[in-house]
């Protein structure tokens, strides 16, 4: 090495400060703490080649606390990669800049995931970590062997979902993870000590972990602290000691140095601690060089491994699974068709068991879940063994009570490749996942969230588990897909939609109790408009739109209308998003503008006013539910034709 590792370092350092500086905005204080454990790391143990930022088999570098974002922009830069540019660290923080405050996987190849809510990058890199294990007891060493590297601060480590994540990890034996904590002393408010006093390494031992540890500014020391982690057969956690804004002489080692720019004196400062005469932005020819060699080290291994896979027997089934491709549509016609031919009453949970049947069996991309509801989500087939410490195999996940660590895990399954995650829980524990639902979003990543139990529906466990506001809320969050299927029917194509959907999670909402078959035809997905005209010609006095269970009250209510002489269509609207999407002669013909629109859904009302209209009637639950039978609650909360009916008919003569 012609070029010091100081000095290696020390550009890091630079870029950081200057970016920041520039930017007025940002956190210089990680990325000037960690850029010796980083230089060490990017050096001499991660396996990456900057010219192929998706090779399959190299190793997973997550950032996961992402507000430290210029660490891994100055690396990614320095290495080589085609972005970011230098002009691009330039405007860090700005409008269109990939290198926005906190990283996102869709702006630059080399950002594995998207990071900044703490604790999240980690609990996805178990989820990678996760998926290589699985992807190497499948297609073994030669295709898949690689290792999953995290950098997390305190905060990562003080968040609940840290609980979660590394009770996973500890109790799946994931030797190949490795945490690099930046151990630092620091938090926003001031020393850890204010807020803190747990004894963090005993924590991961007690989950199952090897811990290291490390003087986070020696050199010599992180590689051996490195080479230790590699080595062992467990996720292993390495504190590395470093000191917050390392080379800023009169800040360093404070709570100021983490979330604003060090001003310009300072700046001119660390310059002369650091011997770095070079104006803002500018990396001398030499270093670059030093670093872009640092960049090309992977390239033999992953020429290597193109020719491994070049010669294997495997490469056709690893490619289709790595891209994702998958037929859903094929994996159920047979199924679809055996519905038609033999109508079913069950749940939609039990719906989607059925299925998930033919799916599993046909697609083995997909690896299920439950956070400890398995008989109650209806996620386990017959395809899916579990995956455990002592077969990675298996397709079949028992997350514990962790419905947090569960979504996050599917995240990093989903960015990592080859895996297609879905996941059960309650519906109303969704509020215990929910920013994770909101990352998959974010990350455009193809997650199913299973989750059941949907409504009042569920009796007598009563409002603690009865959502009410969940099914809208989840609407709410941009780039998640709801579908709440009808009947079993519906729910296969539902399915199809999730597995369809390659640049979006969905939240497929389904019922514990049973409901009738109310679809006789499948020549077609009906579902894919989102919403369709169930029973009706078009041509009524009232549309009544419902979703899920409800979707039997409205049709129900339309007979109790035709009775009276009032002509009602019935529209089932799985996804509201898909319906919204289509064309306005479609969303027209669907939702006439001259007849009364009436809603019914067993969740709030806020929110239908965009379906009805104001002067439409809309037939929900804007309180907490009740704990009884089910008969009796929908009666109570007046979700049946006999109450629904004399409403629209009074609507009506006004």
């Amino acid at each position: 090495m012609t070029i010091s590792e100081q000095t290696l370092a020390n550009t890091i350092r630079v870029l950081a400060m200057d970016a920041v500086q520039a930017a007025n905005s940002g956190h210089p204080g990680m990325p000037m703490g960690m850029a010796d454990v980083a230089t060490v790391l990017f050096r001499d143990y991660l396996k990456y080649d900057a010219s192929a930022p998706d090779w399959a088999d190299r190793d997973r570098f997550v950032l996961s606390a992402g507000h430290g974002s210029m660490l891994i922009y100055a690396l990614l830069h320095l290495t080589g990669y085609e972005k970011p540019t230098i002009e691009d660290i330039r405007n860090f923080r700005q409008l269109h800049s990939p290198c926005a405050g906190h990283p996102e996987n869709f702006e630059l190849p080399g950002v594995e995931c998207t990071t900044g809510p703490l604790g999240q990058g980690l609990a996805m890199a178990v989820g990678m970590a996760m998926a290589e294990r699985h992807l190497n007891a499948v297609y073994g060493d030669d295709l898949v062997s690689h290792r999953t590297w995290v950098v997390a601060g305190d905060g990562c480590l003080m968040e609940g979902i840290n609980h979660e994540a590394i009770g996973l990890a500890g109790n799946l034996q994931l030797g190949r993870l490795n945490v690099l904590w930046d151990d630092n002393n620091i938090t926003i408010d001031g020393d850890v000590a204010l807020s803190s006093s747990e004894d963090i390494k005993a924590r991961y031992r007690a989950t199952g972990w090897h811990v290291a540890e490390c003087d986070g500014h020696d050199f010599a020391d992180i590689a051996r602290a490195l080479a230790e982690a590699a080595a062992d057969p467990r996720p292993s956690l390495v504190a590395c000691r470093t000191i917050i804004g390392k080379g800023a002489p009169n800040k360093q080692g404070s709570h100021n140095v983490h979330g604003a720019p060090l001003g310009a004196e300072e700046i001119e400062a660390a310059r002369k601690e650091l011997g770095w005469d070079y104006p803002p932005f500018e990396v001398p020819a030499d270093i670059k060089a030093e670093w872009e060699n640092l960049g090309k080290k992977g390239t033999s291994a992953r020429a290597d491994w193109e020719s491994r896979l070049a010669a294997s027997a495997s490469k056709a089934d690893f490619e289709a699974q790595m891209a994702g491709k998958m037929d859903a549509a094929a994996a159920l016609k047979p199924y679809i068709d055996g519905l038609i031919a033999d109508p079913k009453k069950v749940a939609t949970r039990k719906a989607s068991e059925m299925a998930l049947g033919p799916l599993t069996e046909a697609i083995p991309a997909m690896i299920g879940g439950s956070a400890d509801l398995t008989g109650s989500n209806n996620t386990k087939t017959k395809s899916t063994a579990p995956f455990t410490k002592d077969d990675y195999s298996g397709r079949y996940v028992y997350y514990g009570i962790r419905e947090f660590g569960m979504a996050a895990a599917m995240n990093g399954m989903a960015l990592h490749g080859g895996v297609i995650p879905y996941g059960g829980t309650f519906l109303v524990f969704s509020d215990y996942c929910r920013n994770a639902i909101r990352m998959s979003a974010l990350q455009r990543q193809r997650v199913i969230y299973v989750l059941t139990h949907d409504s009042i529906g569920l009796g007598e466990d009563g409002p603690t588990h009865q959502p009410i506001e969940h099914i809208m809320s989840m609407r709410m969050i941009p780039n998640v897909e709801v579908l709440r299927p009808c009947d079993v029917v519906e729910t296969a194509e539902c399915w199809q939609l999730a597995l369809e959907n390659e640049d979006k999670p969905s939240v497929l909402a389904l019922t514990r109790q049973n409901l009738p078959q109310l679809r006789t035809d499948a020549a077609e997905n009906r579902s894919a408009k989102g919403a369709y005209r169930l029973s009706g010609d078009g041509k009524g006095q009232v549309v009544i739109v419902a979703t899920g269970s409800e979707v039997e009250i409205a049709l129900a209510t339309a007979k109790q209308l035709a009775e009276k002489g009032v002509a009602a269509d019935v529209v089932s609207m799985p996804s509201w998003s898909r319906f919204m999407a289509q064309d306005a002669a479609y969303r027209n013909d669907i939702l006439p503008h001259d007849v009364l629109r009436v809603s019914i859904e067993a969740g709030t009302t806020f929110g239908w006013e965009a379906i009805t209209g104001i002067a439409g009637l809309r037939f929900g639950i804007d309180r907490f539910g009740a704990s009884a039978p089910i008969a009796d609650l929908y009666e109570y909360f007046g979700l049946t034709a006999d109450k629904i009916t004399p409403r629209i008919l009074a609507a009506l003569d006004n």
